[in-house]
C-alpha cells in the first residue's frame, strides 16, 4: 500500500507496520469481516522456495451489513500488483468467498 495510485484507488492512507498488524488482527476477529489474501499461482511455481507473502498480489474482503441477515454484504476486490491484473484472480477470489461463505 505504499502506492500513490492504490492509496487514491482505495481511498486508504500508509500506516505504521504496528497499525497494520492491528489492523489485520481486527479483521480476523471481527465477525461481521472476511478476507481472503491473492496469491499469483504462476509466481508461485516460477519462483521455486518463493513465500506466500512474495507471492502475493491482492485481496478481497467481504463486509457483512447485516448480522442478522447473513446474506447481505459488499465485496471489495483489490488486485495491486500491476502485473497479476487482467488474469482473472479477481474473478476467481471472489467465486472461492462466495463459495466459502454459502458453505458456512
Amino acid at each position: 500500500m505504499k502506492s500513490e495510485e492504490l492509496q487514491r484507488l482505495t481511498a486508504s492512507e500508509p500506516l505504521t507496520l504496528e497499525q497494520e498488524y492491528a489492523m489485520q488482527r481486527s479483521w480476523r476477529e471481527d465477525a461481521d469481516k472476511c478476507t481472503f489474501i491473492v496469491l499469483d499461482a504462476e509466481k508461485w511455481q516460477a519462483q521455486p522456495g518463493a513465500t506466500e507473502e512474495s507471492c502475493m498480489v491482492g485481496d478481497v474482503n467481504l463486509f457483512l451489513t447485516d448480522l442478522e441477515d447473513p446474506t447481505l454484504g459488499e465485496i471489495e476486490v483489490m488486485i495491486a500488483e500491476p502485473s497479476s491484473r487482467g488474469k482473472g484472480l479477481g474473478t476467481e477470489a471472489v467465486l472461492a468467498m462466495l463459495s466459502y461463505e454459502t458453505s458456512l
